[in-house]
């Protein structure tokens, strides 16, 4: 290995001090920061929020400082139907009630994938991959749909917000110590040759403290409740006894198994119009297998804009945090111009930013909209649940060019897709490492 010699920084230093234009932007960036030094208003004027396709969509919510943008994003495509279809004005389903679920979910599948685990060495890849994070707020989509078809969902009045769900850093501290302390409890216990029926049993005591430590911090998710609303003729409604699954039926009544996840992975590990799934990627023991079609991306965005035109809204998964302003709302290629300030070529292509770990899924919104100049979409209308104070009113604007190089996967329908790609989703997937960038949680 070969170090820095100090003869070497000397030199740097100095060519950096001839340099008249860098000691001026030096200024400007110690002064005002990177990104700020390096904003381009171009990118406003190039991504105006009017959209030739604009579904009607209502307020944004906030998942303030929690994780959830996955199920506020879910929640949200039903929130859009209900909207319309029974004339409300503003209306919320409950994020509090899917998240206590998840988490809940989510610590079995932890002390399951522990016990397929415990005769492997500690230092062991999966072990490690396990214990670095038992649990977080993040998700995919095909987890959400095994929360929803087993818990159903409930509005918002039957179980509000909690101070844990809004802000979740304590609750996942505290949760993640319990399952880490856990695992070393079921490891002994496999490493003992404890029978089958006592490690079963010392789980399910695991998993009343996991409810009971939920309950306290979340409150206790409704068994039945009262639905009651005015529309917006201010026509008083009342339905009385609703448990959380027969409120789904009736309010909600999207068939989920109608829906599937395809991703753009252009990755030489990935080829196009197969499908994949993640090891050890999921929340609900026997629930719906994380699965998605690879596509190219011009059949992936001619499958959101077919959804989009036919009046539903599109969840999706991107990398939020390049290229973009929370601000205002703007996510594209010249938000910033970072390669002029520094004099440093940063571009890398997306299946290089894939391979190296330098983007990933990372975020869960909602399309909202798209502009199609001469049968082209120039950019997208974005629901995101950040509340009113960032973008226009809580919505975002992406360039196509954004969407092209940031965006990793769309829900859509079934029946939208040509019947060899539905072949192609439905034939028996390629199993992802557990670590695999398409197994990141929004």
């Amino acid at each position: 290995m070969s170090e820095i010699r100090q003869e070497l920084t000397q030199t740097f230093a100095a060519n950096f001090q001839k340099n008249p234009k860098q000691t001026a932007l030096q200024r400007a960036v110690v002064k005002n920061g990177i990104q700020a030094s390096a904003a381009d208003m171009s990118a406003e004027v190039n991504n105006v929020p009017v959209f030739s396709v604009d579904v009607k969509t209502g307020k944004v919510a906030n998942q303030k400082q929690s994780g959830r943008c996955w199920m506020f994003a879910a929640l949200n495509t039903f929130r859009h139907r209900m909207l319309n279809q029974f004339n409300l004005k503003e209306f919320e389903l409950s994020q509090n009630y899917t998240f206590f679920w998840d988490k809940y979910e989510k610590a079995n599948y932890f002390y399951e994938n522990i016990l397929a685990t415990a005769d492997q060495a500690l230092d062991s890849r999966k072990v490690a991959f396990l214990l670095q994070t038992p649990q977080q707020d993040g998700g995919q989509w095909d987890m959400i749909v095994s929360i929803f078809q087993k818990y159903g969902v409930v509005p918002k009045t039957a179980m509000p917000e909690s101070s844990n769900s809004s802000n979740s850093r304590e609750l996942n501290n505290y949760l993640n110590k319990k399952l880490r302390k856990d695992a070393t409890v079921l490891r002994k216990m496999v490493a003992e040759e404890t029978n089958v029926t006592e490690i079963q049993k010392q789980k399910e005591a695991m998993l009343q403290e996991v409810y009971n430590f939920l309950a306290m911090s979340l409150g206790t998710p409704p068994e039945t409740f009262d639905f009651e609303y005015r529309d917006e003729e201010q026509v008083y409604h009342i339905d009385r006894q609703l448990t959380p699954q027969t409120f789904y039926d009736k309010y909600v009544g999207v068939n989920l198994d109608d829906y599937v996840s395809i991703i753009n992975a252009p990755t030489t590990d990935k080829p196009y119009n197969q499908s994949y799934t993640v090891e050890m990627l999921g929340n609900v023991v026997g629930g719906k297998e994380v699965k998605y079609l690879n596509v190219d991306m011009s059949t992936f965005k001619k499958l959101a804009i077919a959804q989009l035109e036919q009046g539903e809204t599109v969840w999706f998964g991107c990398d939020v945090g390049q290229s973009s302003t929370r601000d205002t709302g703007i996510m594209s290629l010249d938000a910033y111009a970072m390669n002029e300030l520094f004099d440093i070529d940063f571009d890398m292509t997306k299946a290089e930013r894939l391979d190296y770990g330098e983007s990933l899924m990372t975020h869960a919104m909602v399309l909202t909209g798209v502009d199609i100049v001469d049968g082209q979409p120039t950019k997208w209308k974005v629901e995101n649940s950040w509340g009113e104070k960032v973008g226009d009113k809580g919505f975002f604007v992406a360039s196509d060019a954004w969407m092209d190089e940031f965006t990793y996967q769309i829900v859509v329908r079934k029946d939208l897709l040509t019947a060899e790609q539905l072949a192609a989703f439905e034939a028996e997937p390629t199993v992802l490492s557990p670590w695999d960038p398409m197994g990141a949680l929004a």
